[in-house]
């Protein structure tokens, strides 16, 4: 029992972070009349966490294995704790904009840390179940907001929704200790950002056992979200909100029911594989003649076969907790550099061309992921006769 509530504590930082983005877009429109002087640099202040995962992501897979994943996920949600009270008094744009730079450090230490621990705690089954579980926690934090978050931004204002997310992510890491929390398994020596940033990407992407869910993720996080924003407003006025709701929870439904039951059948890669390519089937749906508005709900519903076997992937094909947190860490670069790219290659290639281009676009991406893994098994093949 105390280990389901270590894996619900881990899943709640999970949200916190999470919201760390949703707290920006969800309630795009009243943070834009905070600042209504920035209109034009305002995307900024949801990009920039990304793009500092971007660069700093695999190195952070690297420091929690010199620090231990417990110390640097209290770190994360306490600093991500006072940056969110500070932004509730709501400062100046440019130091707002700093204080969102600073939080992308909190975002990516949870990020990193809490699935790491989950590996760590967890084992068999209940490891695949804990990692599909985790692996919702982004979808899971962009619902609530809308569904708990708009109507508190409508009722009390953002410095409430701002403040009340701080103390939540506090609370979680006081909650830590409580739950004796602790790293089970010792960390490795890891060398330090400074002196040798260089020698751990070239050691995370020259893995083909660390990389491989990371390079996956890459092509799945490159549609994810631009799709999010583009498909929806595709359709007619009347159901595009309908589906747009629908769409990420069509995922976490089929990942929290069809992940666990297909790893015992699959490894974790197989299953992500599956899900890319009923991802080309259902895009192929469109050119078939069935509705853009099923094709999306089905699609995404698919994707969550990639989502789930992704994160359960690494601990898979990872076996110590050094490596488990050097393919987190790869994970959270490739998926911030995917959604800094995803909508601005989708949208030129929509202007450019036309909608039936992008989804050709899309089926292509989702090919070259497969294409990718089915490399990266032979790789690991060669080196241990086993994919």
């Amino acid at each position: 029992m105390t280990q389901l509530f270590q894996v619900l504590l881990l899943w709640l930082a999970g949200l916190g972070a999470a919201t760390q983005f949703a707290k920006i877009a969800v309630p795009f429109p009243e943070v834009l009349q905070l600042y209504p002087d920035h209109a034009e640099t305002m995307g900024w202040l949801l990009s920039i966490i990304s793009l500092l995962g971007a660069v700093l992501g695999a190195v952070s897979g690297s420091i929690v294995g010199r620090v231990g994943p417990v110390k640097l996920l209290i770190f994360g949600l306490v600093l991500g704790g006072a940056l969110s009270i500070f932004q509730a008094t709501g400062p100046g744009f440019q130091i707002m904009l700093a204080s969102r730079f600073v939080e992308g450090l909190s975002h990516l230490a949870i990020v990193v840390a809490a699935p790491t621990l989950i590996a760590q705690i967890t084992t068999g089954k209940a490891r695949n179940m804990a990692m599909v579980l985790w692996s919702t926690f982004f979808g899971v934090a962009f619902a609530l907001n809308a569904w708990l978050g708009l109507p508190l931004v409508e009722n009390y204002g953002l410095p409430v929704y701002f403040a009340l997310h701080g103390i939540l992510m506090i609370a979680i890491a006081a909650l830590i200790p409580i739950l004796q929390l602790k790293d089970i398994q010792a960390a490795e020596p890891a060398p330090w950002l400074w002196r040798e940033l260089w020698a751990v990407h070239l050691r995370t992407y020259r893995s083909p056992f660390v990389s491989a869910p990371a390079i996956g993720w890459f092509f799945y996080t490159l549609t994810f979200v631009s799709l999010l924003a583009i498909l929806p407003g595709r359709l007619p006025d009347d159901i595009s909100a309908t589906v747009a709701g629908l769409m990420p929870l069509a995922g976490i439904a089929l990942s929290l029911v069809a992940v666990p039951v297909l790893l015992n059948v699959m490894s974790g890669v197989a299953v992500v594989n599956l899900g890319f390519a009923l991802a080309i089937l259902s895009i192929l749906g469109v050119f078939a003649g069935l509705p853009l508005e099923l094709t999306c709900i089905a699609l995404f519903a698919v994707l969550g076969l990639v989502q789930g076997g992704s994160f359960a992937a690494v601990p898979i094909l990872n076996q110590t907790a050094e490596t488990q947190a050097l393919g987190y860490g790869a994970m959270a670069q490739m998926g911030n550099a995917g959604n800094l790219l995803g909508t601005p290659v989708l949208l030129a290639v929509l202007w450019r061309v036309d909608e039936a281009g992008m989804l050709i676009s899309v089926i292509a991406i989702y090919a070259l992921a497969i294409l990718a893994h089915w490399a990266l098994a032979r790789r690991r093949a060669a080196q241990t006769g086993s994919a």
